[in-house]
């Protein structure tokens, strides 16, 4: 919220420079952003009326001008402002004044014509952003006059960054009712009487949708003149609050925008069909908005329509057909209450933020609409003239807009804030910020006005006081409690060890936002119960994220783009998935889950005349994650790798990733299509896995060391090539039983003699049994169920 000081000094009287009412809104929450000055080094620069004004002999687009600045005799000014004329006052800036900008002003001739002086517009002063001609002045002011002096200059411009629940300062009201509550001055609010109707013409208006709008306020203004010039104090306010001058009907509405809190809209009647509709959008609804886009509004936003078409987004930006143009004769003035979770995030869809959707989204004061009709209307009759209606109001009392009382104690107040304030100290600190307080045993009970809408419950209020008193006023005592040592489990792995291996294997740790595209998921087919946002930073942040990868996948694209020639990526955060939906990996439908993310990419070792050059495969990734559970104290044995698909893996190259028995997780490599929509060339692999499961150990035990000697019998079979060693392994393990004490797998041989589709492997089993010495009877039973199962099980044929 940008506001004028000079402005503000008209509602509360304070003698306070800016830089300290800064530091006052600052120190009671309202962080101001920055403070500018307007209006310095002006000296020089007077009042001037142009008392002649004809075209320069040799120049088709000069005037020669005889400009009147409280001196004996007129001077000569060359001047190419399209709207220089007789009777025009304008600063006149005179001969040695230095401009803002740095221009120094000389005597000078132009095409033979001399020019003591220089008229100036609204930037050249910086006053303003109108460069179209000279800065127009009020025509009551005396010439000579200093130019700072008739204008109250210098100003100043201060920017306060407001908290979400603030909006009630997004207004001049605001700020002030603030000021006036810190430095305990009277608020001086304008009189805004209403106006009186001079015409008998009403508009239909109905609520369709009383939930998104309970309260509408409209009136018809006939005969209105929207050529008619601003007046130069509302354009100066207006552009100190970084608005720019429109028009007077649209300079009226920002007006009260800025000055009460209430956003506000001008239709041109003649424009609309019957009377005004507020409801939802219904398929085939379209609309061209006021920035030339062209809209199908989705069926969540809230439209007003007349009786035949959308003619504005509620809340947000009214719709070109019905906008005031030059030819305007008669308007329609709107000023409603929306609810705001109709509004919030719906703009964004298509690219929009206006300053009264912002106000809209965070909350307006319920109570308002009527005032500002009230006070629209005396701006708009004084400067364009008009006949005003009666005021229309349609509201639905199913919705109530009254805020609640909130309970205070003073027990609680002081207990939280450390304070030892009196009841007294408290209840003047309430009604200063203009609450209604009543007494009850121990404490209040307090109305908040209808403006602050923030104010739900006990500690809000509280809040409040620590605010007023100040900070800095409030006690710094030590924190007083019992402190209870968290020990971490034995039987979890922490975070920090599994970073440092990672760390340790030259891996790279990234943090991506929580948010994604959900294209981003649909190219990795992982967008079911991908949770929208209600209120998305852009589309690009949309939704909660399924999965780790297109963060990774985001990421990889760019430091490829920057000519990274190998990228070792990891990444732990949150997944989630709403509804029926389900994070790929997740124990069901609905909730969060914490994953571990890897990515390859790019040459496997970093250039060297030691190794041979070659891209990352398959087996790099396996390797990677099979190290890891080894760090992390898993069992080799445990770890199991099955062949798998999924949407976002390449077929034949994704395997799932098992840990005692349990999936914890996919890997593989990037399905090319995925990588190509991605943005990224070459192959690149990827795993997600379950962090919980992942962290989760088996405390280890002793066993003490067997007294009997082991067994090693070596097993060479061909198998079909389809089937993995893990399962070679899993089924030895089982039919071996418990005097399997390791099982090696310690070649493999593809080639002459062995038919194409199999391949021979040879596998190691080391027997041993802790309570006697294997006999070679026993070790030949163990060897025949061995063989039996793998025949069975893998379709092996035994070589002799």
């Amino acid at each position: 919220m940008r506001f004028s000081l000079n402005w503000l000094r008209h509602w509360v009287p304070t003698e306070l420079d800016a830089e300290a009412v800064a530091d006052r809104l600052t120190n009671a929450g309202l962080e101001v952003d920055s403070v500018e000055t307007v209006g310095a080094g002006l000296d020089g620069v007077v009042v001037g009326r142009i008392r002649a004004c004809e075209p320069h002999p040799d120049a088709d687009r000069l005037r020669v001008c005889e400009v009147d600045f409280g001196a004996e005799a007129p001077v000569t000014i060359v001047c190419g402002a399209p709207n220089a004329r007789p009777g025009l006052v304008a600063p006149l800036a005179t001969v040695g004044t230095e401009l803002p900008g740095g221009l120094k002003i000389k005597p000078a001739k132009l095409r033979g014509v001399a020019s003591n002086g220089m008229l100036c517009s609204a930037p050249e002063l910086g006053l303003g952003q109108d460069a179209g001609g000279l800065m127009e002045l009020p025509g009551t002011l005396t010439p000579g006059r200093p130019l700072a002096a008739a204008l109250g200059l210098p100003d100043h411009v201060i920017e306060v960054d407001l908290t979400p629940n603030r909006a009630d300062c997004l207004s001049i009201r605001g700020i002030a009712r603030e000021l006036a509550a810190i430095e305990g001055l009277e608020c001086r609010a304008p009189e805004i009487e209403p106006v009186p109707a001079a015409s008998e013409r009403k508009i239909q208006i109905e609520l369709v949708d009383p939930a998104g709008c309970p309260r509408y306020v409209g009136r018809v203004i006939e005969g209105v003149d929207p050529n008619a010039p601003t007046p130069a104090w509302m354009v100066e306010r207006l552009e100190r609050c970084g608005v720019r001058s429109l028009g007077p009907i649209v300079d009226a509405t920002n007006y009260v925008m800025l000055e009460l809190g209430q956003p506000m809209h001008a239709f041109d009647l003649a424009r609309l069909s019957g009377g005004i509709r507020v409801r939802r959008a219904q398929p085939g609804d379209e609309i061209e908005l006021l920035d030339g886009q062209r809209i199908e509004p989705d069926e969540d936003m809230l439209l007003i329509c007349d009786h035949e078409r959308p003619v504005a987004l509620a809340g947000i930006m009214g719709g070109e057909q019905s906008a005031v143009h030059a030819d305007t004769r008669d308007i329609l003035l709107e000023s409603a209450w929306f609810n705001p979770t109709a509004i919030i995030g719906k703009g964004r869809r298509y690219g929009l933020s206006t300053d009264s959707s912002h106000r809209f989204e965070r909350g307006v004061d319920p109570q308002l609409q009527a005032t500002a009709v009230e006070r629209a209307t005396a701006l708009i009759v004084e400067i364009a003239g008009g006949r005003p209606g009666p005021v229309l109001e349609q509201r639905d009392d199913q919705h109530p807009l009254a805020v609640r009382p909130v309970g205070l104690r003073v027990e609680r107040v002081n207990r939280l804030l450390g304070t030892g304030l009196t009841p007294e100290r408290i209840r003047e600190i309430l009604e200063r910020l203009g609450m209604q307080v009543e007494e009850t045993a121990d404490g209040f009970e307090v109305m908040p006005p209808s403006a602050r809408r923030d104010i739900e419950i006990e500690v809000d209020l509280i809040e409040e006081v620590a605010r007023l008193v100040g900070y800095d006023n409030l006690p710094a005592r030590e924190p007083r409690g019992r402190l209870r040592a968290i020990v971490d489990s034995e039987r979890e792995i922490g975070l920090d060890a599994l970073r440092r291996a990672l760390q340790a294997r030259g891996f790279s740790e990234i943090m991506t936002w929580s948010f994604v595209a959900i294209e981003d998921l649909e190219r990795l087919g992982l967008a079911a119960g991908a949770q929208p946002l209600a209120n998305p930073l852009s589309q690009d942040l949309a939704v909660l994220r399924t999965s780790l990868l297109p963060g990774l996948l985001r990421t990889a694209a760019a430091n490829l783009r920057h000519q990274q020639p190998r990228l070792k990526l990891f990444e732990t955060g949150h997944v989630f998935a709403a509804g029926d939906g389900e994070a790929d990996g997740g124990d069901g439908p609905g909730g969060e889950w914490q994953r571990l993310g890897l990515l390859l990419a790019g040459r496997a070792e970093p250039e060297s005349w030691l190794a041979p050059k070659r891209p990352f495969d398959f087996y790099d990734l396996k390797g990677e994650i099979e190290h890891l559970l080894g760090v992390l104290g898993h069992r080799l044995e445990s770890i199991e790798c099955r062949p798998a698909e999924r949407a976002w893996l390449h077929p034949g190259q994704g395997c799932e990733v098992r840990l005692s028995g349990e999936t914890i997780g996919h890997a593989g490599q990037l399905h090319p299509a995925r990588a190509a929509a991605a943005g990224l060339d070459g192959a690149v692999f990827v795993a997600e896995l379950d962090l919980d499961r992942l962290r989760g150990r088996e405390l280890p035990g002793f066993a003490g060391l067997s007294r009997y000697p082991s067994v090693r019998r070596d097993l060479a079979m061909v198998v079909p090539e389809s089937v993995p060693a893990a399962s070679l392994v899993a089924t030895v393990q089982e039919s071996a039983g418990e005097v399997l004490e390791q099982c090696i797998i310690f070649d493999q041989y593809q080639g002459e003699a062995i038919e194409s589709g199999y391949k021979s492997v040879a596998i190691g089993l080391i027997l041993r049994d802790v309570s006697r010495t294997l006999t070679d009877d026993a070790v030949d039973s163990v060897m025949l169920r061995v063989t039996d199962s793998l025949k069975r099980e893998c379709n092996a044929t035994i070589r002799t």
